[in-house]
């Protein structure tokens, strides 16, 4: 049988998760079709279409499903659902979000989080925050996965040309409505999309230095930034930087860690970056177990000489 991957997009283009996503349904065996659920959301159809490896795309268009709600986006897909062995979403906040409500509706048990697919019924995924990896083995006749976007390389984006295929659209979910939302703009990339990523820890001592000190570095570089956990509940950065288990799970290609001791939960996040850059004072500090590079020094000086040299 064929892999369903749930489209994540804006109603105009695919958002990059989907592409990796599609990578590790083709891992599964057998043709991988997409859904795009949303509103006037044609041309995401037509770009989810052009992605290399995807058999079918399945446009499904309503007024409720424009917010992704989760209710509804799952109704949609519990619709389609018996037609499928794997059903597979990007581990982002909205294929957590939707993820869950299917596999409990189908009665299934949920694979969170694979970073590998050994076997259309096997899968690897992390467990004491990335520091062992489970092999799990699943006996149900649907498997509904979520995967962890930074473990796959992104489908390409052009090269296929699959047929698009309009489906009846679910009705309004009746438990749930859209009242509202505050998207926080940045000039910056996004974190889980970006290449280049300077993030600092709760050693910058208050968001002025915080923003004194990294800012210059990120702007150098066209690098996002972002936070660990400390330095994020020190209120030092908003939430949407944090970088960690209990954050956002990057792997750009280069990461810089200034003032980052380097706990567990922000490792887990981070350490699959193909290049690690640490910046710290003490010589015992964990991040620099990870690091490709290290620079045992004062980061209020190295910094500043750093952004000087580039």
């Amino acid at each position: 049988m064929a892999a369903l991957v749930i489209a994540e997009h804006d109603n105009t283009a695919v958002k990059s998760g989907t592409l990796n996503t599609v990578t590790a349904a083709l891992a599964c065996g057998g043709d991988v079709h997409v859904l795009v659920a949303g509103t006037n959301a044609a041309a995401a159809a037509q770009a989810a279409a052009q992605i290399a490896g995807v058999a079918k795309v399945l446009h499904a268009d309503a007024a409720g499903l424009n917010h992704g709600l989760a209710e509804t986006v799952a109704a949609q897909v519990l619709a389609i659902a018996k037609n499928y062995s794997h059903i597979l979403f990007p581990a982002t906040a909205s294929g957590k979000n939707v993820a869950p409500r299917v596999a409990a509706l189908l009665d299934v048990a949920q694979i969170s989080d694979a970073t590998k697919i050994v076997s259309a019924d096997t899968f690897e995924r992390p467990i004491y925050a990335g520091n062992a990896i489970a092999t799990v083995q699943s006996s149900d006749a649907i498997k509904v996965i979520t995967v962890r976007t930074t473990a796959f390389d992104p489908a390409a984006t052009s090269g296929g040309s699959a047929a698009v295929e309009s489906l009846s659209a679910v009705a309004d979910s009746e438990t749930s409505s859209f009242v509202g939302s505050e998207i926080a703009k940045n000039d910056r990339p996004e974190l889980t999309a970006a290449k280049i990523i300077v993030s600092g820890g709760r050693a910058l001592g208050s968001s002025d230095k915080f923003n004194e000190v990294l800012t210059p570095l990120a702007d150098k570089l066209g690098a996002a930034l972002g936070a660990s956990r400390a330095a994020v509940d020190a209120g030092y950065a908003p939430n949407d930087w944090q970088v960690g288990q209990t954050g956002k799970i990057v792997a750009p290609q280069l990461y810089i860690a200034a003032g980052i001791s380097g706990a567990i939960q922000h490792l887990a996040g981070m350490k699959d970056s193909k290049v690690i850059v640490a910046i710290n004072k003490d010589p015992e500090a964990p991040i620099f177990s990870v690091a490709d590079y290290g620079l045992e020094a004062d980061l209020f000086t190295a910094v500043p000489e750093l952004v000087k040299a580039l």
